[in-house]
């Protein structure tokens, strides 16, 4: 019998005009008081440049961005497009009565909306000559702030895929204050992937050596770049008998995508915000006095949003079900998008009580070949329910990475799959 799927069927929020040039990426979802959802993506490839209204990174002729904002008032069955921003990796919140969409284009952009979403402003460059990363990740709020983590290339000496030199900067702004300034904003100090002194031994990182190519002797060959993080998540541990409890309620962590060839691990490390508001990044630390860099993550090889339900008082992490990590690279299906570690097809979600136990829910959605991507998800509560928005695919798409749609899907009374 099939293992039943949790919200398989859904809404198209995006298609892409054209899958083999114009890609569907960074899926981002926020829920309004009254109700409203917001949803914001955005478009790559090389096609986007003829699309209207297509703008080039910083002017300078690069490659082009272009993110679309919807609004739904139903629940996510149907949803009004309500405009474009010309930045990428961004993701919605709210913060006091206005709606913001952070991202970055190259140096970090934002746009405010004052009446739910209708329209927005111009978009406000909140940093000069920095570079930029990101995905749609969660929000936090504690303190009469907002939390979030955008991530900052620190060196530039990296000449591929640089997430050995990111370092996530935890961002915190005050509830009411306009965050489209950048002096309302605290922004922690950068801890880059490469400056850390991780202790890794026996845990087979990295899982491939970096710059190999594992091809088989195929024409597509399968790289690995060097070890890091990206992708980062910002969660706070409240319960007291959590170890990494903190009483006075100034400590957060980061979660955070693990680079390593392998799978089945997450990147850890700690903020620490002082009373002057200052922020303050570093390594954790287990009971033993030894820095941890990584831990146990279903899916903590690929983007995965960490959500926690006060109702629940559960953690949910919506991620990536991994199936084949240990396939010879060659013997991969032709569909299959770079490294084995990197299946992208498979949507999971699981519930803890502290981060690092993770208790299986179920399977979300499923797309039918390797090449039908379900991943790089957000998702936020509705009352009962649990909505999720995916980067996905279907047999046009160019690669389960390089998507050609945009889909919303519900999870009805999701607190109902805990068994704990």
């Amino acid at each position: 019998m099939p293992y039943p799927l949790l919200a398989n069927e859904f809404v198209t929020l995006y298609e892409s005009p054209d899958p083999a040039r114009i890609f569907a990426y960074t899926p981002g979802l926020t829920r309004l008081q009254g109700g409203r959802l917001v949803a914001t993506m955005d478009q790559g490839g090389p096609g986007v440049k003829d699309l209207p209204g297509a703008m080039s990174r910083s002017g300078d002729g690069g490659r082009p961005n272009q993110g679309r904002i919807y609004t739904s008032d139903n629940g996510g069955t149907s949803w009004t497009e309500r405009g474009l921003f010309p930045f990428m990796h961004a993701r919605p919140f709210v913060a006091g009565s206005s709606v913001y969409i952070l991202g970055h284009d190259q140096d970090l952009c934002v746009i405010r909306s004052d009446d739910g979403g209708d329209t927005w402003s111009e978009t406000v460059q909140l940093t000069q000559g920095d570079r930029w990363h990101q995905s749609a990740c969660n929000v936090h709020y504690a303190n009469d702030k907002v939390y979030l983590v955008m991530e900052k290339r620190l060196h530039g000496r990296y000449r591929g895929w640089p997430v050995c030199e990111l370092a996530p900067v935890l961002m915190s702004g005050k509830l009411g204050l306009d965050l489209t300034q950048l002096e309302n904003w605290r922004l922690a100090d950068a801890l880059a992937f490469c400056d850390t002194e991780p202790n890794p031994t026996g845990i087979g990182i990295p899982f491939w050596n970096s710059g190999d190519t594992q091809d088989g002797g195929s024409d597509k060959p399968r790289n690995m770049n060097d070890i890091g993080w990206l992708e980062t998540n910002v969660v706070q541990f409240t319960d007291p008998d959590h170890l990494w409890y903190d009483p006075a309620g100034k400590t957060f962590h980061l979660w955070m995508r693990a680079h390593t060839g392998s799978v089945g691990l997450a990147c850890i490390a700690k903020v620490v915000e002082d009373g002057d508001g200052s922020l303050h990044t570093c390594l954790e630390s287990a009971p033993s006095g030894r820095s941890m860099l990584y831990v146990p993550c279903p899916g903590g090889q690929m983007r995965f949003h960490i959500l926690f339900d006060g109702l629940s008082g559960l953690f949910w992490l919506l991620s990536t079900i991994a199936t084949d990590s240990m396939t010879r690279p060659y013997r991969l299906p032709d569909n299959r998008y770079n490294l084995p570690n990197n299946e992208r097809h498979i949507l999971g979600l699981h519930f803890s009580r502290n981060c690092i136990d993770w208790c299986p829910a179920g399977v979300v959605t499923k797309g039918d070949s390797a090449g039908e991507g379900r991943h790089y998800a957000s998702m936020v509560v509705n009352g009962e329910d649990l909505h999720v928005l995916s980067r996905s695919g279907d047999s046009r798409a160019k690669s389960a990475h390089d998507t050609n749609l945009i889909t919303f899907h519900t999870i009805k009374k999701f607190r109902d799959l805990v068994y704990i």
